[in-house]
């Protein structure tokens, strides 16, 4: 598809790659971009940026919020599931509350937002991105609820590709590396600007990429892995 003149809808648009795919889509040309998040007075600065912008309030957890936000944006061509969060703790020791807050945001959020809006992308041929991540394809012992909660959407996102493909809708994977935003600032290494993880994702999108590796690390990773994948399993269980 072309990111011209479309309506985008973009989850967790308040900070890190959610805002940079605000910033991007208006760069692109789009015509509207919906900005939702689940505080909404987070989203103030992004009203004032360009009249092209629309705010809503969504809490991916919440269905009544899902569908709410399909019924306010029924000219929307492309989704982007942003919306994430991430608990730290190795399996033994990380929290079952915890685990299922990350099951909740990460999967069952982007299923419930993705069935919201099926109906209006189908109208138009429209396309959904999900943004998944490396560890989706090899785990990091710290980041156990993460990990899962992004492995099953990687399923999740075949299974929707399987099945929306039939009725005209693309379904792209995203698989970030390291980006720099709030939810690893912690972390000690090399990271991507969010804003070029964004614009490499919309040029994805436009070459019809199914699964997009959007920054230097994701694509040395991923290369390596179709390589030798238990070298990369081992590789991130030692970090």
């Amino acid at each position: 598809m072309h990111i011209e003149n479309s309506v985008a809808f973009v989850t967790g648009a308040n900070r890190g790659i959610g805002r940079a795919f605000v910033d991007a889509l208006l760069e692109r040309g789009a015509t509207r971009i919906y900005a939702a998040a689940r505080d909404r007075t987070s989203l103030d600065s992004l009203a004032l940026l360009d009249p092209r912008v629309r705010i809503i309030e969504l809490d991916v957890r919440n269905p009544a919020h899902t569908r709410a936000a399909a019924t306010q944006a029924r000219d929307v061509s492309l989704l982007i599931n942003n919306a994430g969060i991430l608990s730290v703790g190795g399996p033994a020791d990380v929290s079952l509350s915890a685990v299922r807050d990350d099951m909740e945001t990460n999967f069952f959020g982007t299923l419930q937002v993705i069935n919201a809006f099926v109906p209006v992308l189908e109208q138009r041929h429209g396309a959904i991105v999900n943004m998944l991540t490396l560890v989706a394809l090899a785990s990091m012992p710290a980041l156990a609820a993460y990990n899962a909660s992004k492995a099953a959407a990687l399923s999740l996102t075949q299974s929707f590709r399987a099945d929306l493909g039939k009725r005209g809708i693309a379904v792209h994977g995203v698989f970030p590396g390291a980006v720099d935003t709030d939810m690893i600032r912690t972390f000690e290494m090399p990271k991507t600007p969010a804003i070029d993880v964004a614009r490499a994702t919309l040029d994805g999108i436009e070459a019809g990429e199914e699964d997009i590796f959007p920054d230097p690390m994701s694509r040395q990773v991923y290369s390596a892995w179709r390589q030798d994948h238990k070298a990369v399993e081992r590789q991130f269980a030692a970090m």
